[in-house]
């Protein structure tokens, strides 16, 4: 494999160019044996044969190697596309600038010099024995043929060629170790195999033999369930005979028991007639009574609704108080029911006001968001005659409001308090009995106002309301 067999993208690109396979001594500080590429000693001439292909370890071990001492070379003896590659963390400089350091060594001799030179430094006695020329038997032939890729003594080629035989030879001697043990694995294996075979055989008979005895015993079984069932079915027609006689009988007592329950209605009829009489006397004499303590502790009619005084602690805070009340609800979205809550007498409908608008025109502005909420609830408030307050979130006094509709109370929590405790505190001003609806999709709000009597409803079947109106 050439030397600059890949490239980076993230890198400055160089195309190699062939040099001649032997390269003087330019540098004082260079160590190298090789003869001078016009030397005839060599047998390479100007035109050099081209370089060499490298096993893939032999290569990768020469970019590490140069890789180790490019930031210990001196800034102008770096190659221009080698320092930014220089700056590199160790473990990035060998991965990423690869092409670029293998393009320079094929194509700058004399930084190829520099580099051998500090790498035969480093290498000790391994690198003064290949700049002889010989390879000790016992080292790496991958570093072998790396150091003589750079110092390129005589007969480097040979090297090279010899480390790329040990590499095969090598990497063929693991390929037979690895089929070896596949096949000693797959030995194992099929030996596993039988065993389990042999095993599940002997279970297979058993099975078998426990199944062939429980077969006997289904089939006598499967006897004594036909005579059962034989003797069944003669027991069930002569029970179908006696059911025949007792529906006859049953027949005629229900004939009696209706004639009877007739003459009952009749009579329970004209006590009924009776009651209602005693009962309509009742309540006018209750009413007559009413009128009569009514006038005796002169009650006049109320000006202010127990919500008025709640909100009296948010007189900053604009908003009407109309007469009206609430109804009890399950938790549910649909708008129907709302109608049904709202029909009741004296019903209070209590809004909580952003949970709606945020959850039905939540595009809005807030200010637009409320004037659309008060808006509708007014017109609730028209149609219904029912007392409604709307609650907002809102510590600050909100300027510019416009004016709530005949009908609508406006209140605004005050600063420590959520629009839900202002809820809250609403319901438990109300007297026992007082039907209030509270629409709010808050699962806490919902929970809180269900346990002092409220009827908690969706926000969406106030907003399908709002949406039919």
């Amino acid at each position: 494999m050439p030397l600059t067999e890949s490239y980076d993208d993230h890198l400055p690109q160089e195309d190699p160019v062939a040099l001649d396979g032997a390269v003087g001594n330019p540098d004082d500080n260079v160590v190298n044996d090789t003869p001078s590429a016009s030397d005839p000693t060599t047998g390479e001439g100007p035109a050099a044969e081209p370089e060499p292909t490298l096993p893939e370890p032999v290569r990768q071990r020469i970019v590490t190697l140069t890789a180790a001492v490019l930031p210990t070379l001196p800034l102008d003896e770096v190659p221009v596309p080698l320092r930014r590659v220089a700056k590199f963390a160790p473990n990035r400089r060998a991965r990423l600038g690869a092409p670029v350091i293998a393009a320079q060594l094929t194509a700058d001799p004399l930084f190829r010099q520099r580099v051998t030179a500090r790498v035969l430094a480093d290498a000790g006695d391994l690198g003064a024995a290949v700049v002889e020329g010989t390879a000790p038997a016992a080292a790496d032939p991958v570093e072998v043929a790396a150091l003589a890729y750079l110092a390129r003594p005589r007969g480097w080629r040979e090297l090279i060629d010899a480390s790329g035989a040990a590499v095969r030879a090598e990497a063929d001697s693991a390929v037979v170790a690895e089929l070896v043990r596949e096949a000693e694995q797959r030995a194992t294996r099929a030996e596993h195999d039988r065993a389990v075979a042999r095993v599940e055989a002997e279970k297979l008979r058993d099975e078998l033999a426990r199944v062939r005895e429980e077969l006997g015993q289904l089939r006598e079984e499967s006897r004594q369930v036909a005579r059962t069932l034989r003797e069944t079915q003669a027991r069930e027609r002569k029970a179908t005979e006696l059911l025949a006689t007792e529906r006859g009988r049953a027949a005629r007592a229900s004939a009696d028991v209706d004639a009877e329950l007739r003459r009952a209605r009749a009579s329970a009829k004209e006590a009924r007639s009776v009651d209602d009489a005693r009962l309509w006397l009742l309540l006018e004499t209750i009413g007559q009574a009413a009128v009569g303590l009514r006038r005796e502790l002169a009650l006049d009619p109320v000006d202010k609704l127990p919500a008025d005084f709640v909100a009296d602690a948010f007189a900053e805070q604009p908003g009407t108080a109309p007469a009206g009340p609430a109804a009890r609800a399950r938790d549910t979205d649909d708008p129907a029911r709302l109608d049904q809550l709202l029909a009741l007498p004296r019903a209070h409908l209590v809004v909580d006001g952003y949970n709606v608008t945020k959850r039905g025109f939540g595009e809005m502005s807030l200010e637009q968001q409320r004037k659309r909420l008060i808006t509708g609830l007014g017109g609730i408030a028209a149609q219904t005659g029912d007392e409604v307050t709307v609650v907002f979130d809102g510590a600050e006094r909100m300027h510019g409001l416009p004016p709530a509709p005949r009908g609508v109370r406006v209140l605004f929590s005050r600063k420590g308090e959520t629009a839900d405790e202002l809820i809250r505190r609403l319901v438990r001003a109300e007297p026992a009995g007082r039907p209030v609806v509270v629409v709010s999709s808050d699962r806490e709000v919902a929970d809180g106002v269900r346990r002092h009597g409220a009827y908690p409803l969706g926000a969406d079947s106030l907003l399908r309301r709002l949406a039919r109106s």
